[in-house]
């Protein structure tokens, strides 16, 4: 079997054109969107089956790649704890963790403390004692991981979290 490398040049050239997907359903995401205008990040609305965002290596032949690279990893974002007590409530939730199992990697972005959480500072009247205890319970299940963070960061984590798989996932292919 013919196996290749890429130089750290190469790889860097080939990393520049990493393109977020964003799926098409996603809303309220204009600090995300401005984020990535203002780093100049390559980024494109289309429907995700499983996540808000993703990306992707464009085709580049120069490099050996004849065709455009999905990365399996998806990062599902929650606008609040609101918006999370919420969806954990729901079947349609819990059905996009089951699809997250066909990926390699998923994460979920909560935009909140968690502080925020186990004090039960946010409007739902869920308790926050079961609202974690079923956020762990749903990781546990279906091995995920939450990060909460800032709405000024979250920008910055979709990148550098699916940069980071999408680079390791290149030189796996060396």
């Amino acid at each position: 079997m013919l196996t290749f490398q890429y130089t750290d040049t190469e790889l860097k050239k080939i990393m520049s054109t990493l393109t977020i997907i964003i799926d098409s359903r996603e809303q309220r995401n204009e600090h995300i969107l401005a984020y990535f205008d203002e780093k100049k990040v390559a980024y494109e609305v289309s429907k995700l089956d499983t996540g808000d965002y993703s990306c992707k290596i464009p085709k580049n032949e120069a490099y050996g790649i004849t065709r455009d690279l999905y990365l399996s990893s998806a990062v599902e974002r929650k606008n609040s704890i609101d918006e999370l007590a919420q969806s954990t409530k729901e079947d349609r939730f819990e059905a996009e963790l089951i699809r997250s199992q066909k990926l390699t990697h998923f994460a979920l972005l909560v935009e909140d403390t968690y502080e925020n959480l186990v004090t039960g500072n946010y409007r739902s009247q869920y308790d926050p004692k079961a609202l974690l205890g079923r956020l762990k319970s749903f990781e546990s299940k279906y091995g995920f991981s939450t990060a909460f963070i800032g709405k000024a960061l979250t920008g910055h984590y979709i990148l550098h979290e699916l940069w980071y798989r999408a680079r390791n996932e290149l030189k796996k292919l060396g």
